[in-house]
């Protein structure tokens, strides 16, 4: 069984940033882009297919068992290589083997608000790398991004250690080379910040109210510096600067 690479991924040449710039690290679904909108939908539907494909069996038995690896392992893929022995690189194929371009929605002047963000910017995805970069092109924000972290990246120990693996976290900011509190994590994801928290980066939870997903995640919690519903709001926002 040929297994996901274990190569890191590759940063742009080193840019000058002010001495004490943050370095961001941003998810990709439902925080750069409303993936609930439309991209969620296919995903979901693409990744039973591709379970049923892989391991040859029905579209229910699929349907289940994707969502089961997803809510034991954050990630369907690791269960489906953890107990069936699935190529995760193909089966990563497969599942996101469609045009994102048309199904990409944004906040409105997305591209030129980052252009205005000081600071080196990370992709932190569990998303494949050709998916994630395929999207980042769509929302104009690929020139703006030094490194893309994705799934395909995400390998400890012989295995897939996607968010919210505190290891990976570690492996993460180690690369980058500068000290955790300089960090801010960007996500909608509450069990990814949480962990990003517990190691000292700081913390910032995009929330989308109108979603039901985001809805259970309404209230307070201590990991988080800052709640926004809006990446705009980063230009202005103080409090997830300090340390």
């Amino acid at each position: 069984m040929r297994s996901i690479h274990t190569r890191l991924p590759t940063q742009r040449a080193r840019r000058a940033y002010a001495q004490h710039a943050p370095v961001w690290l941003f998810d990709l679904d439902n925080t750069l882009h409303d993936s609930s909108r439309a991209i969620f939908k296919v995903i979901d539907g693409k990744m039973t297919d591709a379970v049923a494909q892989c391991l040859d069996v029905d579209i229910d038995l699929a349907n289940e068992l994707r969502a089961r690896y997803w809510k034991r392992y954050g990630a369907t893929v690791i269960g489906l290589v953890k107990h069936h022995g699935v190529n995760a690189r193909e089966f990563l194929r497969i599942s996101h083997d469609f045009d994102a371009e048309p199904l990409v929605h944004s906040e409105p002047g997305l591209a030129r608000k980052f252009s205005r963000l000081p600071g080196r910017k990370v992709l932190l995805t569990n998303a494949p790398h050709d998916y994630a970069r395929s999207v980042l092109k769509t929302l104009g924000l690929l020139p703006y991004f030094d490194m893309i972290w994705s799934i395909d990246h995400m390998r400890l120990q012989g295995h897939i250690r996607p968010k919210p693996s505190r290891a990976l976290m570690q492996q993460v900011v180690a690369r980058l080379g500068t000290r955790p509190d300089q960090v801010i994590l960007v996500e909608d994801t509450l069990k990814n910040l949480k962990s990003a928290r517990q190691l000292g980066l700081r913390t910032v939870h995009i929330f989308h109210p109108g979603t039901p997903f985001s809805a259970m995640h309404s209230g307070r919690n201590s990991y988080v510096n800052l709640r926004i519903s809006t990446l705009g709001t980063l230009l202005t926002a103080k409090r997830p600067l300090r340390r």
